[in-house]
């Protein structure tokens, strides 16, 4: 019986030849075959003039500076996408988690974990879009580690990062700083990224094709800081879960409430056409370069105008505020007016997007 057709091999825009070259077990035992692919393959994507080599453990240079900290694993299901791939999404996931945290991404380190038989075609694709980001982001890649694993035992290829920023004054304080009367922001259309790589999984096919956010919110935590920074109660990437997620976790840690606005929630037609025929609500649908944002009610619109001179961010807009706790923690004000509760999400509708 012929092995299934991996579903990474279904789903990946490269053409493979069946003679090309693959990952072998070998590759990820630590001598000859492991050596080469680091040296020939991946090093030369990433080294800088002072980092000859990927070593166990980076040694770096501050000036007494406070650092952010932050690690994450990417398996998004496929590995190429409507606005992006596994790679870019990597350091982009990574690089915004330490930028909402009010930091300045400086390095980065970067682990995979390599399914045998991967085509290296592929495995190269990926890397020269991580390498691409990380010069977009300007933060360096330090440090890394390869495993293979047998074939069957992961879905082509898995990426772990981990980030290492400086943090800028003033650091929001975070979501226990959220006090009643505080506007809630979002800094851009959301739910592009899940319904973009819903859509190329499952074959579907709308007018107009969604496409997803990927990207850095590095400008947009800049513009922020710079317009209104003191002002900031917290900021937040609303990735798995969308916005709801985010929502649900600030409301347990302030013990506020929030009202939404149906309306004011900013949506492309794609996402809007998209979740009206699939049924879904966008803001449980992931995004990958737009942020939600506390902000003291008083700085609101200037908050949104810093947003809005930031390419991509054009559409930021107030959605809603916080509210003295009541039953219901996050709430929704949609067509008829009356607010009805946004349910925590319990489940993923969309999983292996990030």
């Amino acid at each position: 019986m012929m092995d299934p057709v991996p579903s990474w091999a279904r789903t990946c825009p490269v053409p493979i030849d069946e003679q090309s070259e693959r990952i072998s077990l070998a590759h990820g035992e630590g001598a000859r075959l492991s050596r080469r692919l680091i040296a020939e393959r991946i090093l030369p994507r990433f080294a800088s003039p002072d980092a000859t080599h990927f070593q166990d453990a980076a040694t770096v240079t501050t000036v007494g500076c406070r650092l952010a900290i932050c690690t994450d694993s990417h398996t998004v299901s496929p590995m190429f996408f409507p606005g992006g791939d596994l790679g870019s999404l990597a350091v982009f996931g990574t690089v915004n988690d330490l930028a909402v945290a009010g930091s300045h991404p400086r390095w980065l380190t970067l682990s995979l974990i390599i399914e045998e038989g991967l085509p290296i075609s592929v495995l190269e694709r990926i890397l020269d879009s991580v390498s691409e980001a990380a010069r977009q982001c300007r933060v360096r890649i330090v440090a890394g580690d390869t495993k293979v694993v047998p074939r069957g035992a992961a879905d082509g290829l898995y990426l772990n990062t981990s980030g290492v920023g400086e943090l800028i004054d003033p650091v929001p304080p975070g979501p226990c700083a959220i006090r009643v009367g505080d506007q809630i922001l979002v800094s851009g259309p959301v739910g592009q990224h899940g319904i973009a790589v819903l859509s190329v999984r499952e074959g579907y096919f709308f007018d107009s094709a969604p496409l997803s956010d990927s990207g850095s919110v590095i400008e947009q935590v800049v513009a922020l800081r710079d317009s209104v920074g003191p002002h900031i109660r917290a900021m937040r990437d609303a990735t798995r879960g969308g916005v709801s997620a985010v929502l649900h976790e600030w409301a347990t840690e302030c013990q506020q409430s929030f009202v939404l606005s149906e309306s004011a929630v900013p949506l492309t037609e794609a996402v809007r056409g998209a979740c009206e025929l699939l049924g879904l609500d966008p803001l449980y649908v992931a995004s990958e370069g737009m942020i939600v944002v506390a902000v003291d009610p008083e700085y609101a619109s200037e908050a949104v105008c810093a947003l809005r001179s930031v390419k991509g961010c054009e559409q930021a807009a107030v959605i809603g505020e916080v509210t003295t706790r009541g039953i219901c923690p996050v709430s929704i004000r949609r067509v008829l007016g009356t607010p009805q509760p946004l349910d925590e999400p319990s489940g993923a509708p969309l999983p292996r997007i990030c």
